[in-house]
């Protein structure tokens, strides 16, 4: 493969990732805790878009079980979102971790 190949092949890849990326940033995950009493919707590119609480989640008795359930949500998108970006992106790099894509 002479250079001109590999640059045009370079261009390619990037502009496939870059594609990748935009779809990553418009595709919502749902994190929840608790039975999904709170859920929590990402962007994968980790924009919170929506905290949902069921009524039964919120006890002013117990603010502390909830900031917990709020945190588990959110892990749990995360944990989505990662699983996510490491999926698409993984098609593009065949497996191989390029630092700052993911």
């Amino acid at each position: 493969m002479n250079q001109a190949q590999l640059m045009a092949q370079m261009r390619k890849m990037q502009q496939e990732m870059a594609k990748a990326q935009d779809e990553l940033a418009s595709t919502v995950v749902t994190g929840s805790a608790s039975g999904g009493t709170v859920k929590v919707e990402m962007t994968c590119d980790h924009r919170v878009k929506a905290v949902t609480l069921a009524a039964e989640a919120v006890d002013p008795q117990d603010v502390e079980t909830l900031e917990d359930l709020i945190v588990v949500a959110l892990n749990d998108a995360l944990t989505k979102v990662d699983e996510t970006a490491q999926s698409r992106m993984g098609r593009l790099t065949g497996g191989m971790k390029i630092p700052g894509l993911m």
